[in-house]
């Protein structure tokens, strides 16, 4: 049965959600059950995150008996495969129950401390007072797009994944589908009953069946306790990349119908060079390496690295007190950034953030602080809390430097681009969403 949830109080600033996709209502479910005030910011005109924008035969990877968000059971049997569409609907329906203050059309621009608190301000040039920050914002605005030596002289098409639909363009085509995640599967698989599909990756694929023992496998993830895996551990489990083989890719491949090659080198007019320095034309190649947080409205508070990747230790900021994030692929765990995943992580981080927000430092007889040093290190911050410093020389340096152990490739990095960018753990398939 669905819950509704009291009222909260609104005398404090609210906590500023940025993003109103599965996250930030994730985000914002877990406020209200802390009775914190909320407003979620979402840059498009509907609460459904990026699920309107993918591509048109998107289904979920888990079942609907496994992707429901807390207090809205997904509607319909338990053992289908909801479709985009069905996602955003629900992910709508859900926003509507919540009770919280969602402006969409609204994009923030850029956040600035100010005190214990933050000013966020707007595509619009509104500026709004907010006692905390939840960066949910996804990564769907943000495409990795490798470069490949030739690529300005190729005159076949080159586009991104994030921009494909569906394959009646492609029809007849010589394609090539760089990627080696559940987004490049997808696509390959759909493509192959109507085009000529190569699969171009580093690596071999490695394939999560999708039922195991008469179960989909999302019951062994989680009866097994594997989703409780901390993301530390996964890069060693893991090892690479891994399908879940939702579509049957495995059997196309199989068959024949896709082929798997070792990545090209270069592009050369309408050829690829591949590694054996073998040249063929190809009409079009798609780009499923990856995304990268949408996170560029941090960029001038300093909560980003040199790559524009959040500096954080399991969604809690390392570098200012009062924000944390929300759907980073393997954030946690290996369901981090998922549908059935994404509300264990908002109690997670939001939690603390209530926490601090109250003061709660100070009801421990710490004494409340009205100045953060952004400064120290995530060392410091993690090991001895909120304004201390290093007073010997056993002591980590005064530094600032991100804590990632995030260096598995995936998505990008499995397809020739880099690493993912701001987590913890391996990378999950792309997109993030549709798990």
């Amino acid at each position: 049965m669905s819950t509704d949830l009291e009222p909260v109080p609104s005398s404090a600033a609210p906590v500023i959600v940025v993003g109103g996709g599965q996250s930030g209502l994730a985000a914002a479910r877990a406020l209200r059950e802390l009775r914190m005030p909320a407003v979620i910011l979402e840059a498009s005109d509907r609460p459904a995150g990026s699920w309107p924008r993918y591509y048109d035969s998107l289904r979920l990877f888990s079942p609907a008996g496994y992707s429901s968000m807390p207090g809205m059971p997904f509607p319909g049997a338990p053992d289908r495969y909801p479709g985009r569409d069905e996602v955003a609907g629900y992910l709508e329906r859900y926003a509507a129950r919540l009770g919280v203050e969602i402006r969409t059309r609204t994009r923030v621009q850029t956040v600035r401390q100010d005190g214990r608190e933050f000013i966020v301000v707007t595509d619009r040039g509104r500026a709004l007072r907010a006692s905390g920050i939840v960066a949910a914002s996804g990564s769907f605005s943000s495409p990795y797009r490798p470069s490949f030596p030739g690529e300005e002289g190729f005159t076949g098409g080159l586009s991104h994944v994030a921009d494909y639909r569906n394959p009646v363009p492609y029809a007849g085509q010589r394609v090539i589908v760089v990627g080696a995640g559940d987004s490049a599967a997808q696509v390959a698989n759909e493509l192959a009953p109507v085009a000529a599909v190569t699969l171009a990756t580093r690596h071999p694929v490695r394939f999560l069946p999708q039922r195991l023992g008469g179960q989909d496998v999302h019951y062994w993830l989680r009866e097994s306790g594997f989703d409780t895996l901390p993301a530390e551990w996964l890069s060693k489990i893991t090892g690479g990349s891994v399908v879940t083989d939702s579509v049957g890719f495995q059997q196309t491949l199989a068959a024949g119908l896709v082929d798997r090659r070792p990545m090209f080198t270069a592009l050369d007019g309408n050829q690829v060079v591949w590694s054996d320095g073998r040249r063929e034309p190809v009409d079009a190649i798609i780009l499923a390496t990856g995304y990268r947080p949408s996170l560029d409205y941090l960029r001038e508070l300093g909560a980003l690295d040199a790559d524009a990747a959040p500096i954080h230790v399991r969604g809690i900021s390392s570098t200012h007190v009062g924000l944390v994030y929300l759907g980073l692929e393997y954030q946690r765990s290996f369901a981090s950034n998922t549908l059935r995943g994404v509300s264990a992580d908002a109690r997670a981080v939001i939690a603390p953030l209530v926490a601090w927000i109250r003061d709660a430092p100070a009801k421990v007889g710490l004494g409340a602080r009205d100045y953060v040093d952004t400064y120290q290190s995530e060392w410091q911050v993690h090991r001895y809390g909120r304004g201390t410093r290093a007073d010997s020389e056993d002591q980590a340096p005064r530094r600032r430097t991100a804590v990632r152990a995030d260096r598995l490739p995936r998505g990008a990095a499995r397809a020739g681009g880099p690493p993912g960018r701001g987590r913890q753990g391996p990378r999950r398939p792309c997109p993030a969403a549709a798990h």
